[in-house]
Protein backbone atom coordinates (compact mmCIF):
# COMPACT_ATOMS: atom_id res chain seq x y z
CA UNK A 1 0.00 0.00 0.00
CA UNK A 2 1.24 3.46 -0.32
CA UNK A 3 1.22 6.64 2.17
CA UNK A 4 0.68 10.17 1.91
CA UNK A 5 4.23 10.89 1.29
CA UNK A 6 4.40 8.83 -1.72
CA UNK A 7 0.63 10.20 -3.22
CA UNK A 8 3.04 13.77 -2.58
CA UNK A 9 6.01 12.64 -4.11
CA UNK A 10 4.09 10.48 -7.38
CA UNK A 11 1.36 13.73 -7.46
CA UNK A 12 3.70 16.39 -8.36
CA UNK A 13 0.64 18.87 -9.37
CA UNK A 14 -1.42 17.57 -6.55
CA UNK A 15 -4.47 15.98 -7.99
CA UNK A 16 -5.36 15.05 -4.78
CA UNK A 17 -6.68 17.92 -3.71
CA UNK A 18 -8.41 19.01 -6.30
CA UNK A 19 -10.54 15.67 -6.21
CA UNK A 20 -10.42 16.44 -2.57
CA UNK A 21 -12.16 19.77 -3.11
CA UNK A 22 -14.54 18.80 -6.15
CA UNK A 23 -17.72 19.96 -3.88
CA UNK A 24 -16.30 23.65 -3.42
CA UNK A 25 -15.61 23.99 -7.79
CA UNK A 26 -18.97 22.53 -8.02
CA UNK A 27 -20.48 25.49 -5.63
CA UNK A 28 -18.17 28.16 -7.70
CA UNK A 29 -19.37 26.77 -10.93
CA UNK A 30 -23.19 27.45 -10.02
CA UNK A 31 -22.19 30.60 -8.17
CA UNK A 32 -20.60 31.83 -11.43
CA UNK A 33 -23.48 30.66 -13.86
CA UNK A 34 -26.00 32.35 -11.49
CA UNK A 35 -23.86 35.95 -12.06
CA UNK A 36 -23.41 35.85 -14.97
CA UNK A 37 -25.31 38.49 -16.91
CA UNK A 38 -27.16 36.28 -19.76
CA UNK A 39 -31.19 38.64 -19.02
CA UNK A 40 -31.25 40.08 -22.24
CA UNK A 41 -30.52 36.68 -24.22
CA UNK A 42 -32.94 35.43 -26.33
CA UNK A 43 -34.35 31.85 -26.85
CA UNK A 44 -37.25 32.89 -29.20
CA UNK A 45 -37.11 30.50 -32.11
CA UNK A 46 -34.00 28.54 -30.80
CA UNK A 47 -34.99 24.85 -32.80
CA UNK A 48 -32.14 23.08 -31.63
CA UNK A 49 -28.88 23.18 -29.48
CA UNK A 50 -24.88 22.54 -30.43
CA UNK A 51 -22.74 22.40 -27.95
CA UNK A 52 -19.15 22.46 -29.12
CA UNK A 53 -16.05 20.99 -27.18
CA UNK A 54 -13.28 18.43 -27.32
CA UNK A 55 -11.86 16.07 -24.14
CA UNK A 56 -12.73 17.43 -20.98
CA UNK A 57 -14.34 20.37 -22.11
CA UNK A 58 -17.01 18.29 -24.05
CA UNK A 59 -17.50 15.45 -21.74
CA UNK A 60 -20.21 18.49 -19.70
CA UNK A 61 -22.26 18.63 -22.81
CA UNK A 62 -22.32 15.25 -23.21
CA UNK A 63 -23.88 14.69 -19.65
CA UNK A 64 -26.61 17.76 -20.09
CA UNK A 65 -27.62 16.03 -23.15
CA UNK A 66 -27.82 12.51 -21.84
CA UNK A 67 -29.29 14.11 -18.10
CA UNK A 68 -31.51 16.33 -19.80
CA UNK A 69 -32.41 13.70 -22.51
CA UNK A 70 -36.13 13.27 -21.42
CA UNK A 71 -36.84 16.51 -20.34
CA UNK A 72 -35.85 19.12 -22.92
CA UNK A 73 -37.89 19.77 -25.64
CA UNK A 74 -35.33 20.23 -28.74
CA UNK A 75 -32.60 18.25 -29.71
CA UNK A 76 -29.23 18.60 -28.05
CA UNK A 77 -26.02 17.63 -29.65
CA UNK A 78 -22.44 17.54 -28.87
CA UNK A 79 -19.76 18.72 -31.80
CA UNK A 80 -16.48 17.37 -31.71
CA UNK A 81 -15.13 19.06 -34.85
CA UNK A 82 -13.59 21.67 -36.56
CA UNK A 83 -16.89 22.55 -38.52
CA UNK A 84 -20.76 22.38 -36.91
CA UNK A 85 -23.26 20.63 -38.97
CA UNK A 86 -25.11 21.81 -41.82
CA UNK A 87 -28.67 22.45 -39.87
CA UNK A 88 -26.65 24.87 -37.40
CA UNK A 89 -28.31 28.42 -38.04
CA UNK A 90 -29.92 31.62 -36.97
CA UNK A 91 -32.41 28.94 -34.94
CA UNK A 92 -29.69 26.92 -33.46
CA UNK A 93 -27.73 27.61 -29.86
CA UNK A 94 -23.82 27.22 -30.15
CA UNK A 95 -22.37 26.87 -26.75
CA UNK A 96 -18.77 26.70 -27.65
CA UNK A 97 -16.98 25.30 -24.70
CA UNK A 98 -13.62 25.09 -24.39
CA UNK A 99 -11.47 25.24 -20.61
CA UNK A 100 -8.31 27.34 -22.16
CA UNK A 101 -10.21 28.84 -24.78
CA UNK A 102 -7.50 28.13 -27.76
CA UNK A 103 -8.63 24.48 -28.43
CA UNK A 104 -8.15 24.81 -32.60
CA UNK A 105 -11.24 22.84 -32.90
CA UNK A 106 -13.58 24.81 -31.17
CA UNK A 107 -12.55 27.82 -32.25
CA UNK A 108 -12.62 26.77 -35.77
CA UNK A 109 -16.39 25.97 -35.36
CA UNK A 110 -17.11 29.07 -33.18
CA UNK A 111 -16.61 30.62 -36.01
CA UNK A 112 -18.57 29.62 -38.12
CA UNK A 113 -21.03 29.46 -35.36
CA UNK A 114 -20.69 33.38 -36.09
CA UNK A 115 -20.70 33.14 -40.14
CA UNK A 116 -24.27 30.97 -40.07
CA UNK A 117 -25.56 33.92 -37.51
CA UNK A 118 -25.99 30.95 -34.84
CA UNK A 119 -26.56 32.62 -31.34
CA UNK A 120 -23.56 31.58 -29.11
CA UNK A 121 -22.70 31.11 -25.45
CA UNK A 122 -19.34 30.32 -24.86
CA UNK A 123 -17.82 28.78 -21.12
CA UNK A 124 -14.12 29.40 -20.44
CA UNK A 125 -11.07 30.50 -18.83
CA UNK A 126 -10.31 32.68 -21.46
CA UNK A 127 -7.72 32.21 -24.89
CA UNK A 128 -9.07 33.31 -28.10
CA UNK A 129 -12.75 32.25 -27.18
CA UNK A 130 -12.75 35.38 -24.96
CA UNK A 131 -11.50 37.30 -27.58
CA UNK A 132 -13.90 36.20 -30.11
CA UNK A 133 -16.24 36.68 -27.54
CA UNK A 134 -15.34 40.04 -26.70
CA UNK A 135 -15.48 41.07 -30.47
CA UNK A 136 -19.16 39.77 -31.32
CA UNK A 137 -20.64 40.73 -27.84
CA UNK A 138 -21.28 37.29 -27.10
CA UNK A 139 -22.21 36.18 -23.47
CA UNK A 140 -19.19 34.52 -21.90
CA UNK A 141 -19.19 32.52 -19.01
CA UNK A 142 -15.61 32.99 -17.23
CA UNK A 143 -14.37 30.22 -15.19
CA UNK A 144 -11.26 29.90 -13.61
CA UNK A 145 -7.98 28.74 -14.81
CA UNK A 146 -5.29 25.91 -13.79
CA UNK A 147 -7.11 22.97 -14.35
CA UNK A 148 -6.58 20.53 -16.38
CA UNK A 149 -10.17 20.44 -18.60
CA UNK A 150 -10.81 16.58 -17.63
CA UNK A 151 -10.16 17.91 -13.54
CA UNK A 152 -12.66 21.14 -14.39
CA UNK A 153 -15.95 18.65 -15.20
CA UNK A 154 -17.63 20.91 -12.12
CA UNK A 155 -16.85 24.22 -14.10
CA UNK A 156 -17.94 22.69 -17.57
CA UNK A 157 -21.30 20.53 -16.83
CA UNK A 158 -22.64 22.80 -13.65
CA UNK A 159 -22.42 26.07 -15.68
CA UNK A 160 -24.32 24.29 -18.46
CA UNK A 161 -27.23 23.04 -16.31
CA UNK A 162 -27.83 26.81 -14.77
CA UNK A 163 -27.86 28.09 -18.40
CA UNK A 164 -30.09 25.61 -19.11
CA UNK A 165 -32.37 26.28 -16.58
CA UNK A 166 -31.96 30.29 -16.35
CA UNK A 167 -33.12 30.02 -20.19
CA UNK A 168 -35.77 27.66 -19.49
CA UNK A 169 -34.63 24.75 -21.70
CA UNK A 170 -35.25 23.06 -18.29
CA UNK A 171 -36.80 23.26 -14.77
CA UNK A 172 -35.15 24.47 -11.44
CA UNK A 173 -32.51 22.13 -10.45
CA UNK A 174 -31.52 23.56 -7.38
CA UNK A 175 -32.59 21.25 -4.51
CA UNK A 176 -30.93 18.41 -6.99
CA UNK A 177 -27.97 20.30 -7.12
CA UNK A 178 -27.61 20.59 -3.31
CA UNK A 179 -27.98 17.07 -2.75
CA UNK A 180 -25.19 16.38 -5.42
CA UNK A 181 -23.01 18.41 -3.53
CA UNK A 182 -23.83 17.01 -0.30
CA UNK A 183 -23.39 13.58 -1.52
CA UNK A 184 -19.78 14.41 -2.88
CA UNK A 185 -18.75 16.28 0.14
CA UNK A 186 -19.49 13.11 2.27
CA UNK A 187 -17.83 11.06 -0.35
CA UNK A 188 -14.39 12.77 -0.35
CA UNK A 189 -13.73 12.18 3.20
CA UNK A 190 -14.16 8.59 2.63
CA UNK A 191 -12.52 8.37 -1.24
CA UNK A 192 -9.80 10.86 0.37
CA UNK A 193 -8.61 8.51 3.28
CA UNK A 194 -5.77 6.03 2.31
CA UNK A 195 -5.62 4.68 5.71
CA UNK A 196 -9.47 3.00 5.13
CA UNK A 197 -9.98 -0.70 5.19
CA UNK A 198 -12.83 0.69 3.33
CA UNK A 199 -11.89 2.96 0.93
CA UNK A 200 -13.59 1.52 -2.54
CA UNK A 201 -12.11 3.71 -4.55
CA UNK A 202 -8.56 2.02 -3.61
CA UNK A 203 -10.15 -1.49 -3.28
CA UNK A 204 -11.31 -1.33 -6.99
CA UNK A 205 -8.15 0.39 -8.11
CA UNK A 206 -6.38 -2.67 -6.62
CA UNK A 207 -8.69 -5.17 -8.88
CA UNK A 208 -7.90 -2.83 -12.00
CA UNK A 209 -3.63 -2.99 -11.77
CA UNK A 210 -2.35 -4.77 -14.11
CA UNK A 211 -5.46 -5.60 -15.90
CA UNK A 212 -7.67 -4.06 -19.00
CA UNK A 213 -11.11 -2.46 -17.56
CA UNK A 214 -13.81 -3.12 -20.12
CA UNK A 215 -16.99 -1.04 -18.68
CA UNK A 216 -20.41 -1.55 -19.53
CA UNK A 217 -24.09 0.21 -18.28
CA UNK A 218 -27.02 0.71 -20.09
CA UNK A 219 -27.46 3.77 -22.99
CA UNK A 220 -30.45 5.52 -21.30
CA UNK A 221 -28.96 7.00 -17.73
CA UNK A 222 -25.09 5.82 -17.73
CA UNK A 223 -23.79 5.94 -21.11
CA UNK A 224 -21.99 8.80 -20.66
CA UNK A 225 -20.96 8.22 -17.11
CA UNK A 226 -19.59 5.16 -18.94
CA UNK A 227 -17.39 7.19 -21.51
CA UNK A 228 -16.24 9.08 -18.24
CA UNK A 229 -14.97 6.04 -16.54
CA UNK A 230 -12.81 4.95 -19.75
CA UNK A 231 -11.65 8.66 -20.31
CA UNK A 232 -10.62 9.01 -16.52
CA UNK A 233 -8.57 5.77 -16.61
CA UNK A 234 -7.01 6.34 -19.65
CA UNK A 235 -5.36 10.06 -18.60
CA UNK A 236 -5.11 9.86 -15.51
CA UNK A 237 -3.47 6.21 -14.77
CA UNK A 238 -2.25 5.48 -18.31
CA UNK A 239 -3.81 2.75 -19.54
CA UNK A 240 -5.92 1.40 -22.06
CA UNK A 241 -10.00 1.09 -20.96
CA UNK A 242 -12.66 0.39 -23.38
CA UNK A 243 -16.36 -0.12 -22.77
CA UNK A 244 -20.03 0.06 -24.87
CA UNK A 245 -23.69 -0.29 -24.06
CA UNK A 246 -26.36 -1.88 -23.48
CA UNK A 247 -28.57 -2.76 -25.04
CA UNK A 248 -26.69 -2.61 -28.35
CA UNK A 249 -23.44 -4.78 -27.09
CA UNK A 250 -25.97 -7.47 -27.13
CA UNK A 251 -27.04 -7.65 -31.04
CA UNK A 252 -22.57 -7.70 -32.24
CA UNK A 253 -20.17 -7.58 -29.06
CA UNK A 254 -20.92 -9.92 -26.81
CA UNK A 255 -19.74 -12.86 -29.54
CA UNK A 256 -16.33 -11.44 -29.43
CA UNK A 257 -16.21 -13.25 -26.16
CA UNK A 258 -16.37 -16.39 -27.60
CA UNK A 259 -12.75 -16.63 -28.46
CA UNK A 260 -9.10 -15.02 -27.65
CA UNK A 261 -10.21 -16.41 -24.22
CA UNK A 262 -6.21 -15.72 -22.54
CA UNK A 263 -6.53 -12.52 -23.65
CA UNK A 264 -9.63 -12.38 -21.68
CA UNK A 265 -8.14 -13.31 -18.78
CA UNK A 266 -6.53 -10.23 -18.03
CA UNK A 267 -10.13 -7.89 -18.44
CA UNK A 268 -11.64 -6.85 -15.55
CA UNK A 269 -14.98 -6.04 -16.50
CA UNK A 270 -17.36 -3.11 -14.65
CA UNK A 271 -21.03 -3.00 -14.62
CA UNK A 272 -22.46 0.41 -14.03
CA UNK A 273 -25.99 -0.14 -12.97
CA UNK A 274 -28.67 2.41 -12.29
CA UNK A 275 -32.05 2.00 -10.23
CA UNK A 276 -33.97 3.48 -13.31
CA UNK A 277 -32.09 0.76 -15.85
CA UNK A 278 -35.05 -0.45 -18.46
CA UNK A 279 -36.08 -3.92 -16.87
CA UNK A 280 -35.40 -5.54 -19.60
CA UNK A 281 -31.43 -3.96 -19.70
CA UNK A 282 -31.18 -5.37 -16.10
CA UNK A 283 -32.19 -9.11 -17.26
CA UNK A 284 -29.63 -8.51 -20.18
CA UNK A 285 -27.37 -7.65 -17.46
CA UNK A 286 -27.55 -10.34 -15.31
CA UNK A 287 -27.58 -13.11 -18.30
CA UNK A 288 -24.42 -11.57 -19.91
CA UNK A 289 -22.91 -11.23 -16.57
CA UNK A 290 -22.40 -15.27 -16.49
CA UNK A 291 -21.16 -15.30 -19.98
CA UNK A 292 -18.52 -12.72 -18.15
CA UNK A 293 -17.69 -14.47 -15.47
CA UNK A 294 -16.82 -17.58 -17.50
CA UNK A 295 -13.57 -16.06 -19.32
CA UNK A 296 -13.20 -12.11 -17.15
CA UNK A 297 -10.44 -12.23 -14.43
CA UNK A 298 -13.46 -10.63 -12.30
CA UNK A 299 -16.48 -8.69 -12.93
CA UNK A 300 -17.50 -6.03 -10.46
CA UNK A 301 -20.76 -4.29 -10.33
CA UNK A 302 -21.04 -0.99 -9.38
CA UNK A 303 -24.49 1.73 -8.37
CA UNK A 304 -24.76 4.85 -7.97
CA UNK A 305 -26.30 6.15 -4.35
CA UNK A 306 -28.58 8.58 -3.92
CA UNK A 307 -32.65 10.21 -4.70
CA UNK A 308 -31.93 11.80 -7.47
CA UNK A 309 -30.55 11.12 -11.05
CA UNK A 310 -28.04 13.51 -11.00
CA UNK A 311 -26.86 12.58 -7.42
CA UNK A 312 -26.46 8.89 -8.78
CA UNK A 313 -24.54 9.86 -11.81
CA UNK A 314 -21.86 12.26 -10.07
CA UNK A 315 -21.40 9.33 -7.70
CA UNK A 316 -20.63 7.13 -9.99
CA UNK A 317 -18.32 9.88 -11.68
CA UNK A 318 -16.80 11.20 -8.60
CA UNK A 319 -16.18 7.43 -8.16
CA UNK A 320 -14.06 7.19 -11.04
CA UNK A 321 -12.00 10.00 -10.53
CA UNK A 322 -10.70 8.72 -7.39
CA UNK A 323 -10.23 5.12 -8.65
CA UNK A 324 -7.95 6.37 -12.05
CA UNK A 325 -6.16 8.81 -9.64
CA UNK A 326 -5.41 5.74 -7.18
CA UNK A 327 -4.57 3.20 -10.16
CA UNK A 328 -1.92 6.08 -11.50
CA UNK A 329 -0.46 6.20 -7.78
CA UNK A 330 -0.24 2.32 -8.02
CA UNK A 331 1.19 2.42 -11.33
CA UNK A 332 3.83 5.01 -10.09
CA UNK A 333 2.60 7.07 -12.40
CA UNK A 334 1.86 11.12 -11.95
CA UNK A 335 -2.22 11.37 -12.95
CA UNK A 336 -1.62 14.83 -14.16
CA UNK A 337 0.58 15.38 -17.46
CA UNK A 338 -0.67 13.95 -20.58
CA UNK A 339 2.81 14.01 -22.73
CA UNK A 340 1.40 12.53 -25.46
CA UNK A 341 -1.39 14.65 -26.75
CA UNK A 342 0.94 17.39 -25.70
CA UNK A 343 3.61 16.33 -28.27
CA UNK A 344 0.82 15.54 -30.67
CA UNK A 345 -0.53 19.59 -30.03
CA UNK A 346 3.05 20.84 -30.83
CA UNK A 347 3.53 18.74 -33.75
CA UNK A 348 0.44 20.12 -35.63
CA UNK A 349 1.06 23.61 -34.52
CA UNK A 350 4.34 22.55 -36.54
CA UNK A 351 2.09 22.15 -39.58
CA UNK A 352 0.13 24.03 -42.30
CA UNK A 353 -3.71 24.16 -41.36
Amino acid sequence: MFTYEDLRAIDKSNMYDILKNFHLQIEDAVKIAMNTDIDSFSTDGIKNIIISGLGGSAIGGDLIRSYTNYEIKIPVSVNRNYTLPEYASEDTLVIISSYSGNTEESVSAYNEAIAKGCRVVCISSGGEVEKIASENNHTIIKIPGGYQPRCALGYSFFCLLILFTRLGFIGDKQNNIHRTIASIKENSVKFADIRSNSNAAIEIANILKNHLPVIYSSVDILDIVNLRWRGQISENAKILAYGNLYPEMNHNELVGWELNREIMKKIVVIILRDGEDNTRIVQRMDITKKIFEQFANEVIEIGGTGNGKLERIFDLIYLADWVSYYLAILNDTDPTPVDVITNLKTELEGLSS
